[in-house]
């Protein structure tokens, strides 16, 4: 008796610690892998490329639909040569359509991309239980092939959540490859513990039951994700069947009638268009101890934008931000320091134009029409802005 009590612990703890382990990583709070925090999206903005490489390591090792489909690749691999030659492949397929697809905005439902990549980690597993020759009668498609093909897929869901971020239209090919290497980093650290794990595994008679029941679970994984992705998608692809509320245009005109009523009357409106991918400024001037009420909204879409001002006269390049943030709206109250400029800078990250209507009201002078605004030194040449700007 004490003997087989013994052979079943030895036999079925793994089992229950394996169970667990995916359990635990199926139903964790990041369900859709992938998700970006809006805290991380203003972080990015200033980190510079080494933020990138930052986020693309930590996004690799949270991406568990990821790392389950290289966990499949390599869980039969038992030398270096085969290990490096498949993950190579892997690597290849997910860098080419990151770089490309993000380059050149192409963007996908992420909910879609990411159901089809966890059909690669069902693939991928089923290919390891030999299931094409067992189930199917088959022989299986060229593994390299398919490795190939489904990193590509890889990217594609890579690339559509990297466009999610505040990306620099000036070093935007600098920026992707800083996300893709931080990728391989986090990709190469998950792969040594993957290894780690399978060997220990290996040297013992239990490996063959480990590799079926992990497959089999890796199978089981893959479906679920999928189902909840599919999910996801009809949620999006088809909002109107699912829920009652307004359209996002019709929640900017909610919006816009909630946030204008906190004012009685407003001295301007005026009315902007940023185009896809692309950035603007409006300035008003204000002189010191003056104030002005605003209120801004778009018509549905999120903006990044840098509510700050200028002082006049000043050669150094300076300013100050009062409110940093992605929104679609935004309003208040500001009682300058100093006499300058003071405005918005918005940014458009999304791939159609987006429409803001800003109310203004209070002692300032706008910049945009014919009056002449006279500030008590010329600004340098130094702080004109670089992008898009209505003065």
């Amino acid at each position: 008796m004490i003997g087989n009590s013994k052979r079943l612990n030895f036999k079925w703890s793994p089992v229950l610690a394996i169970i667990g382990m995916f359990l635990v990583v199926l139903f964790a709070d990041a369900s859709f892998a992938h998700g970006m925090s809006e805290e991380e999206k203003l972080a990015i903005i200033e980190g510079g490329n080494l933020r990138y490489m930052w986020l693309g390591a930590t996004h690799m090792l949270s991406g568990y639909d990821h790392l389950a489909f290289v966990f499949g690749i390599i869980f039969f691999l038992t030398n270096f040569r085969d290990i490096a030659k498949y993950v190579t492949a892997f690597t290849v397929g997910h860098s080419v359509t990151l770089i490309y697809a993000t380059f050149n905005a192409i963007q996908v439902n992420y909910f879609l991309i990411d159901a089809v990549i966890a059909l690669s980690v069902c693939y991928i597993a089923f290919t390891n239980l030999d299931g094409f020759r067992k189930y199917l009668s088959i022989n299986p498609p060229n593994m390299m092939v398919m490795i190939l093909s489904l990193g590509l897929i890889h990217g594609l869901g890579l690339s559509t959540r990297l466009q999610e971020l505040p990306l620099s239209e000036d070093e935007l090919l600098f920026n992707i490859i800083s996300f893709n290497v931080g990728i391989e980093i986090g990709q190469i650290s998950a792969l040594v513990l993957m290894l780690l794990i399978i060997a220990t595994f290996r040297k013992s008679h239990f490996f063959q039951t480990f590799s079926t029941i992990t497959n089999y679970l890796l199978i089981i994984a893959g479906s679920l994700l999928f189902l909840m992705q599919m999910h996801g998608y009809e949620h999006t692809a088809n909002a109107a069947e699912f829920t009652n509320s307004a359209t996002p245009q019709q929640k900017a005109v909610e919006i816009k009638s909630t946030v204008a009523s906190q004012l009685s009357e407003w001295k301007d409106t005026i009315n902007l268009t940023i185009p896809a991918r692309a950035d603007k400024e409006y300035k008003v001037f204000v002189k010191q101890g003056a104030a002005f009420d605003y209120v801004w909204v778009t018509d549905g879409e999120k903006l990044y934008f840098d509510f700050h001002g200028e002082p006049s006269g000043d050669t150094t390049g300076a300013f100050q931000s009062f409110e940093k943030n992605t929104a679609t709206h935004s309003s208040g109250t500001l009682v300058t320091t100093f006499s300058g400029t003071h405005g918005w800078y918005w940014k458009n990250y999304t791939n159609n134009p987006v429409f803001i209507t800003l109310k203004l009201n209070g002692e300032y002078q706008r910049k945009d029409n014919a009056m002449v605004v006279k500030e008590s030194s010329p600004v340098s040449e130094k702080r004109q802005p670089k992008h898009d700007s209505i003065d």
